[in-house]
């Protein structure tokens, strides 16, 4: 089995920051086997949403190699799915590209149980370094494909990616959505964060001929929200990005 310090090392050249106007966010570049040259990274619909609206600019970060990209509305396509706080950014690989070697996702059907111990990383606003979370899974969440987590979601760490211990390699299991503090007595008290499953992401596994086909077939943009999740959990979930 492996130890977490190795999971974080074999996940962190795949993590970018993501900075838009609004705001800064984290995702993870996928293990697309793209001929045509194109790359997709995951992060959460709320990241990116204010930018795919209104046709603004994204910079992405690969931290760990110091690269970094400046993609225009019309050099990217955006799939997102704002029920479940998942998107997916597609664009052509350059100074930013995704590493050698694949990248293990749970199966589309399937989710972990509670009581299973996951992590997470993303770029906190507070500090510009990649940061590393752990804590065990709560409950899960049908009807919203989410984990709710004993965990700790800051802003900055929305669109990070969530990930299990394998035997010798990390599982993504979802993407870090939210974190919904306890109010419960008026104060505000440690919560749980929330993350969304993969099962969007197994659904964007496509390989585009070019960029324009990728964007013929992008989501059509919504207008920003503003939460992002909606829960029946008694606490107002807010935006870890």
């Amino acid at each position: 089995m492996l130890e977490w310090y190795e999971a974080v090392d074999a996940l962190k050249p795949r993590m970018v920051r993501i900075a838009t106007p609004v705001g800064t966010g984290s995702g993870f570049l996928l293990p697309w086997q793209s001929k045509s040259g194109l790359c997709a990274v995951a992060t959460a619909a709320h990241v990116v949403d204010h930018a795919f609206y209104w046709e603004q600019p994204i910079r992405l970060d690969q931290v760990e190699t110091g690269n970094s990209v400046l993609i225009r509305q019309e050099q990217r396509a955006i799939f997102s799915n704002a029920a479940l706080d998942t998107a997916v950014i597609v664009f052509e690989s350059g100074a930013i590209r995704p590493p050698e070697g694949n990248l293990a996702f749970v199966s589309e059907e399937k989710y972990l149980r509670v009581g299973n111990e996951v992590g997470w990383l993303g770029f906190p606003a507070i500090t510009p370094s990649l940061c590393f979370f752990s804590g065990r899974i709560s409950a899960w969440r049908e009807d919203e494909k989410a984990y709710l987590i004993d965990g700790v979601a800051i802003n900055g760490v929305s669109g990070g990616v969530v990930f299990a211990l394998g035997v010798d390699e990390p599982r993504v299991v979802g993407v870090v959505s939210a974190y919904v503090p306890n109010r419960a007595t008026g104060e505000v008290l440690p919560g749980l964060a929330i993350a969304r499953d993969v099962s969007y992401l197994h659904q964007q596994a496509t390989n585009f001929a070019s960029l324009d086909e990728a964007r013929s077939a992008q989501s059509i943009p919504e207008p920003p929200i503003t939460q992002a999740v909606e829960s029946e959990i008694p606490a107002t979930p807010t935006r870890a990005g």
